[in-house]
């Protein structure tokens, strides 16, 4: 997970308030980059939109990656299936193997095949919203041998995204502590959303109340 944003302060100080979550530099990483830790386990990193090689004007989103055994295969692979590949598989210093790609349903996502630095060290549950659920769960069979662990895919009317799932955290307990920060609680296709003021999303709750998911 990379939270891509314009503003690290703030969006440190929404995810510490909200969450209670950190977002620290490592003193052991020569390249001083900011990552996100939950109860002291690193789940992510935060960049900084304004800074190369970012170009202007990008809006600020969230960016997930899948762990996948071949970037390379992989990626190919997603190609053949009818994604649509955005970064070519590259090598991240010695972290890992990286590759971004939009599926077919247009969701962005991306493929890490890692070294020094595996991911999660605990599974965490995704959804993916999109208007055609059934074609992106046959996408993600076919190039990955099954939709990814913890995840579901909702039928929605939002923009397809990834997203992830804080199925215990209430929905009606964030809604004011966010709008204090100028974020919000937005309930949309019976899923509970909490947003940030630049709209970095996340879902609350369980997503079972989403409807048709797979």
């Amino acid at each position: 997970m990379d939270l891509k944003t314009h503003d690290v302060g703030a969006t440190a100080g929404f995810l510490a308030a909200l969450l209670g979550w950190e977002c620290a530099v490592a003193r052991e990483d020569p390249r001083r980059a900011t990552s996100v830790y939950a109860e002291g386990v690193r789940i992510g990193g935060v960049s900084d939109l304004s800074r190369p090689p970012y170009p202007p004007g990008l809006p600020a989103h969230v960016a997930y990656y899948v762990a996948v055994d071949d970037a390379d295969g992989r990626t190919a692979a997603a190609e053949a299936a009818g994604a649509r590949v955005v970064v070519e598989p590259f090598d991240a210093g010695g972290l890992g193997r990286v590759a971004t790609l939009v599926d077919p349903v247009g969701a962005a996502v991306s493929l890490w095949e890692g070294r020094s630095f595996r991911g999660w060290t605990r599974p965490r549950n995704m959804l993916l919203t999109c208007a055609e659920p059934e074609r992106a769960a046959d996408f993600y069979t076919r190039v990955l041998g099954g939709v990814p662990r913890g995840a579901s895919i909702a039928r929605g009317d939002a923009a397809p995204a990834w997203e992830l799932v804080l199925a215990d955290r209430d929905p009606a307990a964030l809604a004011g502590p966010a709008r204090e920060r100028g974020g919000s609680v937005v309930r949309e296709d019976g899923v509970a959303r909490l947003r940030s003021a630049e709209g970095l999303s996340f879902v609350l709750g369980a997503p079972g109340t989403a409807r048709s998911a797979v």
